[in-house]
């Protein structure tokens, strides 16, 4: 469907956006399209490098906090069980 347009075809639609629409419009909507390209490259390339630092990052310890009692502490029995 869209093999056929060419080059003139091309730029009969650019003439009728530019008329429609404005030069205004139009300059301010690129824009915004590109600031929204940079966005998205942006955050493709931050989010790739949290990937890569994820996996050189060291495996948090087991820490035991100074007032917990290593020892394991038996269970005593009730003596007043109905």
């Amino acid at each position: 469907m869209l093999n056929n347009i060419g080059l003139p075809g091309l730029l009969l639609i650019a003439v009728v956006v530019l008329v429609l629409f404005g030069r205004g419009k139009i300059s301010s909507l690129m824009g915004e399209v590109g600031k929204g390209i940079t966005a998205f490259k942006r955050g493709v390339k931050d989010s790739t490098d949290e990937v890569e630092t994820a996996g050189t990052e060291p495996a948090p310890r087991d820490v035991i906090p100074p007032h917990v009692n290593p020892q394991p502490t038996t269970i005593q029995p009730e003596k007043d069980r109905i």
